[in-house]
């Protein structure tokens, strides 16, 4: 597995020796992980690895049980809700199915984090909204309800919602479930486009290798809560460990296939 350390001047985000448990079941164990400003870093791993887990503790969604988070240097994980209202506001969050509000149309969607935190006048939150939507190729629709537009427009809505307070980083939660090959590929293209232009920091959660190899500076497998290996997109591709390449070929593990046989 080859080093991915950098100098401790591009670390933005660090966990040490985080560990999380719901009842009995260990969901993150121990994780070590830096991650580096302005890079786009892929978490990948079969279901129930603790991925999403882990992305919902970089914005301290969910407190470890033990270790420590923390972000531009200042440990995060023991601050109050009031605290964390601040350090929330510098990350963008896209959620797995997008996450729009049904009641609102898609330029009060895109708005609303913008109101909650802003306080804007009618005018700038007009031009605001209408900025993000122009990044994701979306200016005209915000009088459109989500249920009228298609599910790759939703999901471009809610990243024009997650970049609304031009955020240091984006979180994406498995950004192209759901979404055919050409309209994951948009997705793809707009990582790249935020990272290229607006120097985004992104943590990619995802099942999709396509994706993962052309988004990723960095690739994080995680396996039963650990980092079983870490490395660029070229590594994963050439790798001879079992584990990542029953992974990245969509090989079924021994045990499962045993289990049909029983």
């Amino acid at each position: 597995m080859p080093a991915t350390d950098a100098a401790n001047d591009d670390v933005l985000i660090e966990l040490r020796g985080v560990s999380k448990r719901f009842g009995t079941l260990t969901v993150l164990d121990g994780l070590d992980l830096t991650l580096q400003r302005g890079q786009t870093t892929v978490v990948i791993g079969e279901s129930g690895t603790g991925k999403s887990v882990l992305l919902k503790h970089l914005v301290v969604l969910l407190r470890p049980d033990s270790g420590e988070v923390y972000f531009h240097g200042r440990r995060v994980d023991h601050l109050s809700e009031d605290q964390l209202v601040e350090v929330r506001k510098r990350f963008g969050f896209l959620f797995q199915m997008g996450a729009l509000f049904d009641s609102m149309t898609v330029g009060e969607n895109v708005a609303f984090p913008i109101v909650q935190h802003a306080r804007p006048d009618d005018r700038q939150l007009e031009e605001t909204v209408a900025q993000k939507l122009r990044m994701v190729g979306l200016d005209g629709l915000q009088s459109r309800s989500p249920g009228q537009i298609s599910g790759g427009q939703r999901k471009r809505v809610a990243l024009a919602r997650a970049i609304a307070l031009n955020p240091e980083v984006v979180l994406y939660d498995e950004p192209t479930t759901g979404l055919d090959p050409v309209r994951a590929d948009v997705i793809n293209e707009l990582i790249l486009k935020l990272k290229r232009e607006l120097r985004v920091t992104g943590i990619v959660v995802t099942h999709d290798m396509t994706s993962a190899y052309k988004v990723a500076d960095r690739i994080v497998m995680l396996d039963k809560g650990r980092i079983i290996a870490d490395g660029p997109p070229e590594w994963y591709k050439t790798s001879n460990d079992p584990r990542v390449r029953r992974f990245v070929d969509g090989h079924a593990n021994p045990e499962d296939l045993a289990a049909l046989d029983d």
